[in-house]
């Protein structure tokens, strides 16, 4: 898939009081904010159209704009976020996508799903079933994805403490390959994609984002940039510190389309 459009959403001055499960320590507001910049230009170098809102004070946690919605070329699903603080984030999103997809379908209740689970491998998108999607939404998911054309596969995520969302833990690299830690690496869904493993010192570093010819990678992980870039990817390091702290990745800053 080219990408030529992405929505993203700029970080408040209360990013600190999101969720988040890790102990890293408080976000620093100022270098969140140049991380933030340094990941937009990223985009735009890739040749991406950039929609920039506004932070949202009511929702600390709306930088992460990936969980709002999957949008495919053929259409796009609103999601109902596990965390309810979150919910809300929803509309707004909507509103920007309507630009371009008239037809929004929807993730209802009792259904939960977040954007961090959901990871398209070209005609094929993995589920992940964790705290934060719930089987209900999965079911939801995989039914609207098989009628826009799609197969999808559910992988439990939900015992593996190390991480959040599916996402946290992989990545689709385009041409056949997935980058994945190495809890995940022999789970039965990934059969028949090649499976770049993580060491253990730079899982963080499976978030990973494909956009057109480059691969977005968490800076600071310097064995899997010199594998990736061994098997052909142009790697663009990025800082990502600061949304380590507050349990967020590149994916997770984004929806790209």
């Amino acid at each position: 898939m080219q990408f030529t459009h992405a929505i993203v959403r700029l970080p408040g001055n209360n990013f600190a009081d999101g969720l988040t499960r890790e102990d890293l320590g408080a976000p620093s507001l100022s270098q969140t904010f140049e991380q933030h910049a340094t990941y937009c230009q990223a985009l735009r170098d890739c040749g991406l159209t950039l929609t920039v809102l506004p932070a949202d004070p009511r929702y600390p946690d709306g930088t992460f704009v990936e969980d709002t919605a999957i949008v495919l070329p053929e259409g796009a699903i609103l999601t109902r976020p596990g965390a309810d603080s979150r919910q809300g984030e929803v509309a707004v999103i909507a509103d920007e996508l309507r630009t371009h997809y008239p037809l929004l379908a929807r993730i209802d209740a009792p259904g939960t799903v977040d954007g961090g689970d959901i990871c398209e491998a070209g005609r094929h998108v993995f589920i992940g079933l964790s705290h934060r999607t719930n089987a209900a939404g999965a079911a939801q998911l995989g039914h609207w994805l098989a009628s826009v054309g799609y197969t999808s596969s559910v992988v439990d995520v939900r015992d593996l403490h190390t991480i959040l969302h599916l996402k946290s833990g992989m990545s689709w690299l385009g041409d056949g390959r997935l980058l994945v830690i190495d809890e995940l690496a022999a789970h039965p869904a990934f059969a028949g994609f090649a499976i770049v493993r993580t060491e253990a010192d730079e899982a963080y570093a499976a978030n990973a984002v494909r956009v057109n010819d480059a691969v977005l990678l968490a800076s600071g992980f310097p064995h899997l940039r010199t594998r990736l870039e061994a098997l052909g990817y142009r790697c663009l390091p990025l800082p990502m510190g600061e949304f380590a702290k507050m349990d967020g990745g590149l994916s997770c800053l984004s929806l790209r389309f």
